[in-house]
């Protein structure tokens, strides 16, 4: 239903738009994080097409004179490092969401018009034309993504809407400088679909120019289950959009002053954090990229580390235990009932003998169902290693006297028998013993 809407955003007469202050700042965030210039002065314009999601048959957009505009963002891809140019970024409100009776509009009979989002500002981010595999501009929207969320400018979930992706594509042979014809491809809602409808789109160009045929410019819709790409619309003729100067929202005049305290708030970035771990920590930069993906995992990883100084260790538990269980739920690290702390603790514990990894794993798993302390979980399980010696020999004397051919196999030769009296130990102990001393003190008393 359209709830959430306004005479603004309907296109009602005589409703004014008002530009929102926070999307200036985010932009100027955005624009400062992707390294662009900031225009100081920028102004809004309107651009004019019919559709049935634009109630008003125009868009407000910024057409020559955006927010921001020359700057870059770079990516590791095959190891090496590239810069991507961003061309500009620029404010614009956005439209409304077709809802279609099949499963994309090429097989529909009829469309609904969701307006709750109409006028809802936003920025359009456009990059040069320095892509120059489908894996690099994964690579790139991954990059992009992991930056908007650390500074706050978007939640970016793709499959929510609130991160959008377009890709133009166009082919040209090997040392030939000027671009192809290009294609361009929507309803792409995961950074694995930017990529297959890349890599199909490379394909069936490749095959068209082969065969002597031409490529048309067309926009494209990709399609997840056939995983082909299918024609929306023929761009034959250039649409003219009529871009005039926005005559209800002024021109947009930036205080220096307010730009600079905007640029001094901004976080450390993905990849200096990256970085700093890699030389700091001694972390793999397979590890680290893990690591730095999303800001909360980030955070999470440094909060535990400064009360837990171990970054390998804290590292591991994080990229095994945690996400393995994080993964296995469906759920994001916001909603853990784990804290830093907790881990913290728990691999204190750890560390220093009081209960052993097996046993860790298991309060874990506690700890990420019911959000308990780990020093609660143990007391109430009753899961504290064993590490008294004399305790252990006792325990280890009464398995030996009881598996006498056990014992006589091992000192003849057969090492196979040493596996079996540890179990039996363990078993005994119902695996609390401390598997490290029992080793020790089990080797003494055979030998």
């Amino acid at each position: 239903e359209n709830t959430h809407v306004c005479p603004v955003c309907l296109g009602l007469p005589g409703a004014l738009p008002v530009l929102n202050k926070q999307v200036v700042k985010l932009a100027i965030m955005a624009g400062a994080a992707l390294n662009c210039s900031l225009n100081l002065i920028s102004k809004f314009d309107r651009k004019n097409y019919f559709y049935p999601d634009l109630p008003t048959a125009y868009q407000i957009t910024q057409y020559d004179q955006p927010i921001c505009k020359n700057g870059y963002l770079e990516i590791e891809a095959a190891g090496k490092r590239k810069k991507i140019g961003i061309n500009r970024i620029h404010l614009e409100e956005d439209a409304g969401k077709l809802l279609h009776s099949g499963t994309d509009i090429t097989t529909s009979d009829y469309s609904l018009v969701d307006y709750n989002r109409a006028g809802v500002p936003l920025i359009e981010i456009a990059t040069e034309p320095d892509l120059t595999t489908p894996v690099e501009a994964r690579y790139f929207l991954e990059q992009l993504r992991a930056i908007l969320e650390y500074i706050g400018v978007s939640d970016v979930k793709m499959e929510e809407g609130s991160l959008r992706c377009d890709a133009n594509i166009s082919m040209r042979p090997r040392g030939i400088q000027e671009l192809g014809v290009k294609t361009e491809i929507k309803n792409m809602n995961s950074f694995r679909a930017l990529e297959r409808a890349l890599e199909y789109e490379c394909q069936r160009q490749v095959k068209l120019l082969t065969a002597g045929e031409n490529v048309l410019p067309q926009t494209r819709t990709w399609d997840e289950t056939t995983g082909k790409t299918l024609v929306m619309r023929d761009k034959t003729s250039a649409l003219d959009y009529r871009y005039f100067p926005e005559a209800d929202v002024p021109p947009l005049d930036l205080d220096p002053h307010w730009v600079q305290e905007i640029k001094a708030t901004l976080p450390e970035l993905p990849m200096a954090r990256k970085a700093r771990w890699i030389k700091e920590y001694s972390l793999s930069a397979y590890d680290a990229d893990v690591l730095a993906a999303t800001k909360a995992l980030a955070d999470f990883f440094e909060q535990t580390v400064r009360l837990h100084p171990d970054p390998k260790g804290v590292a591991n538990w994080i990229m095994v235990e945690f996400l393995g269980l994080l993964n296995a739920h469906n759920q994001e690290i916001k909603a853990s009932k784990i804290t830093p702390a907790q881990l913290a603790q728990l691999l204190a514990k750890l560390d220093s003998g009081e209960i052993s990894g097996k046993m860790a794993k298991k309060v874990f798993a506690e700890m990420f169902a019911t959000g308990k302390a780990p020093q609660v979980i143990i007391a109430e399980k009753g899961l504290v290693q064993i590490s008294d010696e004399k305790a252990l020999t006792e325990i280890i004397e009464r398995v030996m006297a009881a598996n006498p051919q056990s014992v006589a196999d091992y000192q003849s030769g057969k090492k196979k028998a040493f596996g079996f009296l540890m179990g039996q130990i363990m078993k005994e102990t119902r695996g609390q013993a401390n598997p490290q001393i029992v080793t020790q003190l089990l080797q003494r008393k055979l030998s």
